[in-house]
């Protein structure tokens, strides 16, 4: 007897998955257990298994296509089976989606032929400032066979923001791509004064994570009543502090470290804010487990720390290091990103040096990290140079109220400033 293949729930906000890969073909034959294919759904990519042994008889989504909760995958059966009848039940739970498959079948084709992402000497792998693809520069000449000009993603950025065309770049890497150097020593020819380029709109389909990211963002905007509170921390204590460390260890100390090991221990001394709203009650939550917002293609996503204020700085790097990596790669499973008590995003490397953010729901706070400045400042009636971070805190007003955020913030503050406590 046929049996169908349906997309499972792989999560627990998914409405639908995309088809990443496909590792069987139709006559493979297949065992229980098997992987036959990979999806990425609103958080992650999973893997999907089967639990009856058979032969793919027929594979009815294409990589790239966005299948819903329940339709059909795939059929499974004995080779020369009948399964006229599964097909036309597929084709007509699928006639509203049919739309869907052919761009992204065209979105996966133009992945593949991304080569791996360069790394600069000063890449970050929580934040990745070197060549994380923030946009394409416009190609205007096939230079792979197929209409795409072959360049890494940073020589792509690179000429976006410089304004330069890849078409007119001479790629010195491998089979002729471009890469960071060839944007570096390009020197354009002048343009005619009054000449204008007019340029196609284009557009980017929306991602699972993108639109799970805009309707949890959406809802919490305007359903959690925000506010917000900025305080601005001497941070040549930090400075001085994180240099000492790193010069005795091996696990190399990120200023981000320090601040998410000092929040652990202000949350653990004001329960409110280490809070979350259930309707008629407020849950003040026992453990502390700090998400760190990471930024990936298709937006952020928050892995989580957790116990967070039970580890020391050394773990904390590792540990944050390791996520990032995963959510760089999509590899980051649905546990890893739940059960999350507070949020940090940090744009400090991004040179940002103060900015508000959208509450991570359930929390009840967020806070967000600007820049280390350095800045005049007056100490005993002299002007010095002095570093300067702002932080801006997120509440949630049905929890926090300003009194009490701002009593985290002062705390928060002075343990930065003196550091000594939180780093033993």
């Amino acid at each position: 007897m046929a049996i169908k293949v349906e997309m499972p729930k792989l999560s627990d906000t998914m409405e639908e998955g995309v088809i990443a890969k496909w590792n069987v073909e139709e006559g493979d034959n297949v065992e229980s257990g098997d992987i036959i294919a990979e999806v990425e759904t609103d958080k992650a990519t999973m893997e999907v298994e089967v639990f009856d042994a058979g032969t793919i008889l027929k594979i009815l989504a294409s990589e790239g296509d966005a299948v819903p909760l329940g339709q059909i995958m795939a059929v499974i059966g004995e080779e020369g089976e009948d399964i006229s009848d599964i097909l036309k039940e597929a084709e007509s739970g699928s006639e509203s989606t049919s739309g869907a498959g052919k761009e992204g079948t065209d979105q996966k084709e133009q992945e593949k032929e991304t080569p791996e992402k360069e790394k600069d000497d000063d890449y970050d792998p929580v934040f990745e400032d070197s060549d994380q693809g923030q946009g394409k520069a416009p190609a205007s000449k096939d230079t792979a066979g197929n209409g795409r000009i072959k360049a890494s993603p940073l020589a792509r950025r690179m000429a976006e923001e410089e304004g330069i065309t890849l078409a007119n770049v001479e790629g010195s890497g491998p089979q002729g791509r471009i890469i960071k150097r060839d944007i570096e020593s390009y020197e354009p020819a002048e343009a005619p004064a009054a000449a204008t380029v007019s340029r196609e709109d284009k557009e980017v389909r929306v991602s699972q994570m993108r639109k799970t990211i805009a309707r949890r963002l959406s809802e919490s905007k305007f359903s959690n009543p925000h506010y917000y509170e900025t305080i601005s921390v001497d941070m040549q204590a930090v400075w001085d502090a994180r240099k000492q460390i790193n010069e005795v260890s091996d696990t190399k100390i990120s200023f981000n470290d320090i601040v998410v090991k000092a929040c652990a221990a202000a949350l653990r001394k004001h329960p409110e804010i280490n809070s979350s709203w259930h309707g008629d009650k407020i849950v003040q939550h026992g453990d502390v487990n700090i998400a760190v917002a990471v930024a990936v293609d298709e937006g952020l996503l928050t892995p989580v720390i957790n116990n967070t204020d039970q580890k020391g700085l050394e773990q904390l790097q590792i540990e944050t290091r390791e996520l990032a990596e995963k959510a760089r790669e999509r590899k980051l499973q649905p546990e890893e990103m739940e059960g999350s008590t507070f949020t940090i995003s940090n744009l400090g490397m991004f040179g940002i040096e103060e900015f508000t953010a959208i509450i991570n729901p359930p929390n009840a706070c967020i806070l967000a990290v600007g820049a280390i400045k350095e800045i005049p400042v007056v100490e005993d009636g002299e002007v010095v140079p002095g570093k300067r971070m702002k932080m801006t805190l997120s509440s949630d007003h049905r929890i926090v109220d300003g009194a009490m955020a701002a009593q985290f913030l002062n705390t928060l503050r002075q343990m930065l400033e003196n550091p000594l406590g939180i780093v033993l």
